[in-house]
């Protein structure tokens, strides 16, 4: 593995002129860590509601109430009819993300994951909840996020998502996000998931007004936090959508930026094994171009089942992707997909 690098190489290399040296150091940490490996899996997303406390100004999903249009909010048998809708056989994982609903209390969040657990199979995995749902379940209830944390486990919870990590720079989250859990309780959250033997992802969402000075910053605490625990499974670097939100002004990151951004995930996150290149975010050329970037992952075939990227303005609308369709996209760069699990073991195919 190569040598660790800090904070002042890190900026250095994001200004290298020649991208080719970013993609040349990324893909021999990633063929390092995971040879000619790209992992999907196949899987579907419940999203319970976009009604929510928060108004966050990336945000593109969220609506104030339930008589807004475009609003949408699933009681507990809509919930068991849309994991009856989306299962198929062969799927191993649902992943849970939403909102913060006013008026649901952490007794509707658990019965929703108790739900899942009873209508689906027990070999799919329910990977639930970001950090900032946790944080405001716990505000509402009393809770601890310890408490918590072990009675979602108890109820079928195997993993945490790695949403709602944003940027952790106090300054920027004031200004895109200011009255959600903060940086360090977002951290303070997977730490205590993982002492539980909770797997958990990050995020970092990235291309609207913080600077990469604020995302190396963001990407150094991760690194210190998996130091500790090991319980980060992959990284996925979000892009900013410019549609239909109250940051549209900014615009988006242009490819290169993207690219530069995904090689330098890799390079100092040399303690994550995995980087996501999230199709539904990037759509499918973009998230090809980044498996030269560093990337060893592409999450999985969705099964149209998430709307927060497409009211973005991705160009993925209807997010769905074959097994057939993820293999021919790492075949073309020269990689072998292979199908896995929520917690990277090989799916052999019968």
């Amino acid at each position: 593995m190569a040598q660790r690098i800090y904070t002042n190489e890190a900026i250095g290399l994001y200004s290298s002129p020649d991208i080719n040296v970013l993609s040349r150091m990324a893909t021999s940490i990633r063929e390092e860590l995971n040879g000619k490996t790209v992992w999907y899996n196949k899987n579907f997303h419940l999203e319970p509601s976009n009604v929510c406390i928060h108004n966050c100004k990336f945000c593109s999903y969220r609506r104030g109430n339930d008589f807004e249009p475009g609003a949408w909010t699933m009681d507990l048998e809509q919930i068991k009819g849309y994991c009856l809708d989306k299962f198929t056989d062969d799927v191993t994982e649902v992943h849970v993300v939403g909102s913060v609903h006013p008026s649901k209390d952490v007794g509707y969040y658990l019965n929703v994951i108790e739900t899942i657990r009873k209508t689906l199979p027990p070999h799919v995995t329910i990977k639930a909840y970001s950090a900032v749902e946790i944080d405001d379940m716990c505000n509402n209830s009393g809770m601890t996020p310890l408490t918590l944390l072990e009675r979602l486990k108890e109820l079928g919870v195997s993993a945490l998502p790695g949403g709602g990590a944003e940027i952790f720079n106090p300054g920027v989250r004031a200004q895109i996000c200011p009255d959600k859990a903060d940086g360090q309780r977002w951290l303070e959250i997977h730490e205590i998931a993982h002492s539980l033997g909770m797997r958990s992802n990050a995020t970092m969402l990235f291309g609207h007004i913080e600077t990469r000075a604020h995302r190396i910053e963001h990407l150094m605490m991760l690194r210190e936090l998996q130091d500790r625990t090991g319980g980060f499974d992959a990284f996925i670097p979000l892009l900013f959508k410019a549609s239909n939100n109250t940051l549209s002004y900014l615009g988006e990151a242009d490819t290169i930026e993207i690219l530069r951004t995904f090689a330098i995930s890799r390079i100092v996150l040399d303690n994550f094994r995995h980087i996501k290149s999230y199709w539904p975010m990037l759509g499918r050329e973009q998230s090809q171009l980044a498996l030269l970037y560093g990337a060893d992952d592409v999450d999985g075939t969705i099964n149209d089942s998430t709307k927060i990227y497409s009211m973005a303005g991705s160009k993925e609308q209807k997010p769905v992707m074959t097994a057939q369709d993820l293999e021919a996209m790492a075949a073309q760069c020269g990689y072998v997909a292979l199908e896995r699990d929520s917690f990277y073991r090989q799916v052999i195919k019968k």
